[in-house]
């Protein structure tokens, strides 16, 4: 029996709830709030009242104080134009932080930059001062159209919050700067306008790749005069997506060379590791890195906060922490009724609705008009739902928002006092980024990461060592990928004939697979270009963010009303036939799931349960990149085919997480072709770690879930991203096998990252499985809360056993964790 670990999709219950009574000092009605406009109160005082109660300050397991830090300022380039500096001193801004006026010299003297300073640093202003000032000057040029310039946002409402912010700041300019987003809620009837006259357009990868380069004799006057590409949040381009989005710059560079421009790339990015490599691996040039934070930063006070025990057991017996959602909800109720404007981060879209409903229900008990200051912001919702969202959160008119990480990325809502974190998000990049969410005019700010049942979360509300002390992970991306550079090939062949000559562009890898696409009929020969052959557009058969196909559409049955989308990958798992679907605090039953057309059939409903998939996974070993050594035990790194299949989904009751009963589903496997990296043990080492053959499954078990849920520490992606096989006698390797595999086609490099620090990952993977309260296994060791066996079997003593053996034989690491034997090749 293989134990498999599925990423990304898996549906996650809210298990138990405990609801925390508002304590009196909190208990204050909303005509008593302390005044929203320009108050700020104190961060510490916030966590001491957010303590106050029985057995809450306990839960707080470790208090980060970051003192304020003072501002240095530099004066602006002498390029920049007097009537721009002009106009952001109109905007209240007198002097730049030293690292906006660097950022400012290397784009006016040409050459491209990443601006790596954290949240609320400036550096919008940072590149937008060149820009503005560069579009002024290409206003005046005789040419008509000038200067233009592009910006690229991972998602649209950064996008829209960016336009609101150019188009505030370039008032004083009049009509020499003319921002406008074109984006798939563009009116068709807007977006001529904007390829004939816009100079500044606000978009993201997505339309770039769809719409705009595939189109680009509409846009020859735009390209050709295109002087900056300005890459915002780039540090969250890794992965698939990140690999695809350096693939469509690529194009994007190859097309406005054909239009006689060489743009200027400015990138702005959270604090990250090695930003200008990175951003050069992402755009393809040379890029320098500007990563001192000349900017104030009034104080933070970071807590980690642990849920207590309740006295439920869950699966296996295992005892049951509190989830994260329920007491994020309680904290963000408490928030609330103190009247401190709060985000709280969740790890799901399930978890931004439950966090809101919960807390509604709360706040009603207190004050009735408080439950209509709190909302869920998500992915998925109509356009016009979350411009309202955003709305009421710029204005005021919110106090608390649960959202997911489609709020992290860059919209600036001044005036926010804390931030809660339902769960580690994954990276401490993002930890960072969402933490900065809070404190944007200067305040003081607080954060609270509230520890899921999770390996992970246990390890580091105990070892907060390991979040504060240690830098933010690099950014991992890998365009030569094959799987993501084909499909861009064949869209660059249809934009225009591919030479090889623009070989050099897209990457070593490029000539080899030409000749994979021309034996598969996709490419065509003729003297020394290539050329697309079929009909249908090239850019329409890939999809950058890796999800697998078209989104799946939500429909109320009854209706026919849009609710919104899941994403194709996620779709087996969450949207089958009876799964509980939630939207906008409204539970919906999914009644039919047609996966021809994409369409997912739901009516209104309030079951007394939550639903959770249940699936199977084979994999096999296609090819062995590189192999180490362990003692008898061996390290391998190399290509793998997943085989994984949804056969059932769990009913369980909300607030215990009892199972209520098992439905099959029928749904076709899906097969995927990855990277992965695995280990293999022998049967004298099973024997010197008293590993018998009735324990060997659950201790392989339990080491695959702790392990996954540890190497986020090690690279940059979370458990989702990354899956998992434990075997006790795998037929390809013929010994007892523990797999970690990227959840994407052709790898996202998450597993190489493992395969090289593996005696790190590993080493740590024991350690918390060993520091770990618990008797037997629990969520915060070795089960896992996506596990498609039910967590069965696991065996937490063998599993400690195990590993302390495998790691007893590891070679000697390097500074930076990677095991100082080369390897070898394999085969």
């Amino acid at each position: 029996m293989a134990f498999n670990h599925l990423p990304a999709g898996a549906h996650d219950a809210l298990g138990p709830l405990s609801v925390t009574p508002v304590t009196h000092s909190m208990s204050m009605a909303h005509d008593q709030l302390p005044p929203q406009a320009g108050v700020h109160p104190a961060p510490r005082a916030i966590l001491d009242r957010l303590a106050t109660g029985p057995g809450r300050a306990a839960r707080i397991t470790h208090t980060e104080h970051l003192p304020p830090r003072p501002g240095r300022h530099a004066p602006w380039p002498e390029k920049i134009r007097p009537e721009v500096t002009e106009a952001i001193r109109a905007a209240g801004i007198a002097r730049p932080w030293a690292h906006q006026a660097a950022t400012a010299e290397h784009a006016l003297r040409g050459e491209s930059a990443v601006v790596a300073t954290g949240t609320a640093s400036g550096k919008s202003l940072a590149y937008l001062a060149p820009v503005l000032s560069t579009l002024l000057d290409g206003s005046e040029a005789p040419n008509g159209r000038g200067t233009t310039a592009l910006y690229l946002a991972p998602t649209k409402a950064l996008a829209a919050d960016q336009r609101r912010a150019v188009q505030e700041l370039a008032a004083p300019l009049g009509k020499a700067v003319r921002p406008a987003v074109y984006d798939g809620d563009t009116p068709v009837e807007e977006r001529e306008w904007v390829r004939q006259y816009a100079n500044y357009v606000l978009t993201n990868p997505d339309m770039l790749h769809r719409s705009i380069l595939p189109a680009h004799p509409r846009w020859a006057s735009f390209l050709r005069a295109l002087r900056f590409v300005v890459i915002d949040e780039c540090h969250s381009y890794r992965g698939v997506f990140g690999s695809h989005v350096a693939q469509v710059l690529r194009r994007l560079r190859r097309l406005c060379a054909r239009y006689g421009s060489e743009p200027v790339f400015l990138l702005a990015s959270a604090t990250a590791s090695e930003p200008a490599v990175s951003a050069g691996r992402l755009t393809g040039v040379p890029v320098a890195e500007v990563t001192e934070n000349a900017s104030p930063r009034g104080e933070v006070v970071f807590a980690l906060w642990e849920p207590p025990l309740t006295e439920l057991h869950g699966e296996r017996g295992a005892p049951v922490r509190r989830t994260a959602t329920a007491e994020t909800a309680d904290l963000l109720t408490g928030l609330a009724v103190q009247g401190v404007r709060t985000v709280a981060f969740t790890r799901s879209r399930r978890g931004a609705e439950l966090v809101a409903l919960i807390t509604q229900e709360r706040l009603a008990a207190v004050d009735r008009s408080l439950p209509s200051r709190v909302a869920a912001y998500r992915g998925g919702y109509l356009p016009e739902e979350r411009r309202a969202i955003e709305g009421a959160l710029h204005s005021g008119e919110l106090l608390g928002l649960a959202a997911t990480s489609a709020l992290e990325l860059g919209i600036d809502v001044a005036g926010l006092d804390a931030v809660l974190l339902a769960g580690y998000p994954g990276t401490r990049a993002s930890m960072w980024q969402q933490a900065g969410r809070a404190g944007r005019t200067g305040g003081g700010a607080l954060a609270v990461l509230v520890a899921r049942d999770d390996p992970l979360d246990t390890y580091l509300v105990h070892h907060p060592e390991a979040l504060f002390d240690q830098p933010v992970e690099s950014t991992v991306l890998d365009p030569d990928n094959p799987y993501v550079l084909a499909p861009h090939l064949c869209a660059a062949a249809e934009e225009l004939p591919l030479g090889e000559a623009d070989l050099a562009l897209f990457g070593p890898e490029a000539p080899g697979l030409l000749a994979q696409l021309e034996a598969r009929k996709l490419l065509r020969r003729r003297g020394s270009v290539w050329h697309w052959t079929r009909r249908e557009r090239a850019a329409d058969l890939t999809d950058i963010r890796g999800e697998g196909g078209r989104p799946v559409q939500v429909v109320e049955e009854g209706t026919g009303r849009l609710l919104g989308t899941v994403d194709a990958a996620a779709a087996h798992t969450t949207v089958h036939e009876g799964a509980v679907h939630l939207h906008q605090g409204r539970s919906y039953l999914v009644r039919r799931l047609d996966l021809e057309d994409s369409v997912a059939l739901v009516e209104q409903a309030d079951p007394p349960y939550s639903t959770t998939a249940r699936d199977t996974t084979a994999i096999s070993i296609l090819e062995t990149s590189t192999e180490i050594p362990w003692g008898d035990a061996r390290l391998c790194f190399g290509s793998v085919e997943v085989t994984n299949q949804v056969v059932s989904f769990l009913r369980r009751k909300l607030i215990t997480g009892e199972v209520l009963g098992e439905s099959k589903l029928d749904l076709p496997p899906r097969t995927l072709r990855t990277r992965a990296v695995w280990w293999t043990v022998t049967e004298e080492q099973l024997d010197q770690a008293r590993v018998h053959p009735d324990a060997l499954g659950g201790a392989l078990h339990a080491a695959e879930h702790a392990s996954i849920g540890l190497l986020p520490l090690f690279a940059t992606c979370d458990r989702w991203d990354i899956g998992g096989v434990s075997v006790p006698l795998h037929p390809d390797t013929l010994l007892p096998t523990v797999f970690v595999y990227d959840g994407h086609p052709g790898g996202a490099g998450f597993a190489e990252r493992a395969f090289h620090t593996a005696a790190s990952w590993l080493t740590a993977t024991r350690e918390a499985i060993a520091a770990c309260e618990c008797e037997s296994g629990c969520p915060s060791c070795i089960q896992s809360p996506k596990c498609g066996n039910g967590n069965d079997p696991l065996d937490k003593k063998a599993a400690i056993r195990l590993l302390t053996r495998l790691l007893a034989d590891a070679p000697p690491r390097e500074p930076g964790g990677t095991p100082a034997t080369g390897g070898k090749a394999a085969g």
